[in-house]
């Protein structure tokens, strides 16, 4: 009877009896292919548009029919609180005067040129920070502070050193987005394994190298997210910036555009110019940081494509 329960108790083999372990890597297989189908199946492109725009075009709808209710029941008198008509009456205006895409090319050229600037001196003082212990301690707290410094504050210094030039607005724009930007890339290298940093080692990266194939492409997503919040702190030094160096020599940009609209006592021209600033910022981001920072999360994957 024991001898018969043994029997039991042995494994089977022969041409008919079921493996355990090839069970388990069929299942596990199937599982794998399941993650792949389920991967590799896609959204449709109107139901994804719908998606991503629905929300947005309601959100602004939302917005609208509050503003107008305001007008409407005169929350403020209407010099001081215009319509949604009233504002879009004054872009046309500018529109059809043919000077509203002066004023938009010339803030957006100054951003763009002053972001390029500022990125090119804030990554390698970004690397500097993170890599000599030294420094970091002795510029660090320094570089945080400057990130929290409104840029505004620099603007009256500014205009003592250049006057009034476009070196006193790029001026400004680097003293608000190069801290940011710095900071960011110090964050994406202290999240980077210690042993990527080794393997680089072993293999011969070293120096230049070093930073080209191991701390910028494992620092990326935080480098990615300092470069946003750099443009972010550009922008609005920009604006900063505009508001107040005036001559006219330096052109109309949209912040010199928002500080006509306040001397005219124009509400509608105000509220023309805040639209104005708000739909490039929103723009460039939509159009140049997002796609960048989905791409990168794609590659590392960290987006799932529905």
């Amino acid at each position: 009877m024991a001898s018969t329960d043994t029997e039991r108790q042995e494994p089977r083999s022969g041409p008919g009896a079921p493996d355990a372990t090839s069970d388990q890597l069929a299942g596990l297989e199937a599982g794998l292919d399941a993650l792949d189908t389920r991967t590799s199946e896609r959204t449709p492109f109107g139901r994804t548009l719908l998606a991503k725009a629905v929300p947005p075009v309601v959100a602004i709808a939302i917005v609208l029919a509050v503003w107008q209710l305001a007008y409407h029941f005169k929350v403020k008198e209407h010099y001081l609180l215009p319509s949604p008509v009233d504002v879009a009456r004054v872009i046309q205006d500018k529109w059809l005067e043919g000077t509203l895409h002066e004023f938009v090319w010339t803030s957006l050229s100054r951003g763009a040129l002053g972001f390029l600037v500022s990125v090119a001196v804030g990554t390698p003082l970004g690397l500097i920070i993170a890599r000599v212990k030294v420094v970091r301690a002795a510029i660090g707290p320094i570089m945080s502070g400057l990130q929290s410094l409104p840029s505004v504050a620099w603007v009256p210094a500014a205009i003592i050193w250049f006057g009034l030039s476009d070196a006193t607005i790029y001026a400004v724009v680097l003293l608000g987005a190069v801290p940011s930007i710095a900071n960011g890339l110090v964050a994406g290298v202290d999240q980077i394994p210690p042993l990527y940093l080794r393997a680089g080692r072993v293999v011969g990266a070293r120096g230049i190298n070093a930073v080209r194939h191991i701390l910028l492409p494992a620092a990326l997503p935080g480098y990615i997210a300092g470069l946003k919040q750099g443009w972010a702190f550009s922008w609005r030094s920009l604006m900063a910036a505009e508001l107040i160096v005036k001559s006219g020599d330096l052109g109309v940009g949209l912040g010199q555009l928002l500080e006509q609209g306040r001397e005219l006592q124009d509400m509608a021209w105000v509220l023309a110019a805040i639209l104005l600033i708000l739909i490039v910022g929103i723009a460039v981001e939509l159009l140049v940081f997002s796609p960048l920072e989905r791409w990168v999360l794609r590659n590392r994957g960290l987006l799932v494509k529905n």
